[in-house]
C-alpha cells in the first residue's frame, strides 16, 4: 500500500470518522459505497495527489474504521450529506470536488444539489443522479420481487449475521463473484436461500482483486465484530425515509460541473435502463462534462479499471481549471 497515505480521525456531527489522505492542493473527497471503505480508492490517491490535489477518503459513518451510531435513523441521506458538509469545514476548506461510488454517489449528488456553495464539482461512479432519493422499496418489490437484495436487507440482523460470519469470504464473494455470461443482473435472493448462497465463492479472484485486498477490507470491518456490516446495511434501511425527507427537493437540479462513469456490466444497468439513465443525466446535471461507459467493467468501477477511471477523473478536474 502507498506509504504516502496518511491516516487520521475527525469528529463530525458527533460521529468519529476515519480519514485516509494524500497530497496538497484543492480538496477532493472520495466517498465509497457498500460494502467498501477508504481502501476502495487505493488506486486513485497517488495519481490525483501527483496532479496537485489534496485527496481525502473517509470511511463513511457506520463503515470500517469509523464509528457506528446505534440508531437506524442516524443513517438517512441528510445525515450523510451533513457529514460531508461538516467534513469540508473540518478539513479547513471552503469548497471541494466530491466524487462518490455506489452509495457514495447518491451522497455526492445530493451534497452537490443541496449545498452548491460547498461543492465545486461532482462525479458519480456506478449510480446516476436521481430526482430525489433512491427508488422507493415498493417500486423495487414490484419490479424485482421480495428477494431483491435491498428488501432482503430491511430485516434487522438477518443480512448482518450472514455477512459478518466470515468477512473474508463475504468480500471474496461480493467483490470477486461474477455472472458467467457477464450480463448485468439485479441481485435477487430466491425464496429459501440465504444472501451469499447466490454468489459462490470464486475459484480464483479476478485480476484486479488480490488476497491482500480482501484481507485489508476484512481487517477494517472486523473491528465491529458481529456488527461489521450493520452500519452500511442501515443506509439501506433508510431508503423509504430518504424519499420522504428529500421530497421537498424533488426536481432540484445539480448546477455544478458533473461527471458520470459506469461499467457496461454494472448491475445498476439492470435496475436503471439506459434510456432512463440518459434522461436523468440530461435533466438533473445540465453541466455534464462527460458520460463515460467502460466496456467489460462491472460494479466495482474504480477498482476494476483504475487507469481508465483515473484518466476520466483527471480530465474532469483539469476542465475545472
Amino acid at each position: 500500500m502507498n506509504d504516502a497515505i496518511k491516516h487520521s480521525e475527525v469528529e463530525v456531527n458527533g460521529v468519529r470518522l476515519h480519514l485516509a489522505e494524500q497530497g496538497e492542493g484543492p480538496l477532493v473527497l472520495l466517498l465509497h459505497g457498500f460494502p467498501e471503505s477508504w481502501y476502495s480508492w487505493r488506486h486513485q490517491f497517488g495519481p490525483l495527489a501527483e496532479a496537485g490535489y489534496r485527496v481525502v477518503a473517509p470511511d463513511q459513518r457506520g463503515y470500517a474504521r469509523s464509528e457506528q451510531p446505534e440508531s437506524v435513523d442516524a443513517y438517512s441521506l441528510l445525515h450523510l450529506v451533513g457529514d460531508v458538509t461538516a467534513l469540508i469545514g473540518a478539513l479547513g476548506a471552503d469548497r471541494a470536488v466530491v466524487i462518490g461510488h455506489d452509495w457514495g454517489a447518491p451522497v455526492a449528488w445530493a451534497t452537490a444539489a443541496l449545498r452548491p456553495d460547498l461543492v465545486r464539482a461532482v462525479a458519480g461512479l456506478s449510480v446516476p443522479p436521481l430526482p430525489s432519493g433512491p427508488t422507493p422499496l415498493a417500486l423495487s418489490r414490484e419490479k424485482f420481487g421480495e428477494g431483491f437484495y435491498q428488501i432482503y436487507f430491511q430485516e434487522p440482523g438477518r443480512a448482518d449475521a450472514e455477512l459478518a460470519a466470515d468477512p473474508k469470504s463475504t468480500f471474496r464473494r461480493i467483490l470477486g463473484g461474477t455472472h458467467p455470461d457477464g450480463e448485468p443482473r439485479a441481485w435477487v435472493v430466491p425464496e429459501g436461500m440465504k444472501l451469499l448462497d447466490t454468489i459462490p465463492e470464486p475459484v480464483r479472484l479476478p485480476a484486479w482483486l488480490t488476497e491482500a485486498d480482501v484481507d485489508a477490507f476484512a481487517a477494517d470491518y472486523a473491528r465491529h465484530g458481529e456488527r461489521a456490516f450493520t452500519g452500511g446495511l442501515n443506509w439501506y434501511r433508510n431508503i423509504d425515509r430518504n424519499n420522504e425527507l428529500m421530497a421537498a427537493f424533488t426536481g432540484r437540479r445539480i448546477e455544478a460541473p458533473a461527471l458520470y462513469v459506469t461499467g457496461e456490466q454494472d448491475l445498476v444497468n439492470a435496475m436503471v435502463p439506459r434510456e432512463v439513465m440518459a434522461y436523468l443525466l440530461q435533466q438533473v446535471t445540465p453541466r455534464l462534462h462527460r458520460h463515460v461507459r467502460l466496456p467489460e467493467t462491472g460494479h466495482w468501477t474504480q477498482q476494476e479499471r483504475p487507469a481508465e477511471v483515473n484518466e476520466a477523473l483527471l480530465d474532469f478536474l483539469r476542465s475545472l481549471d
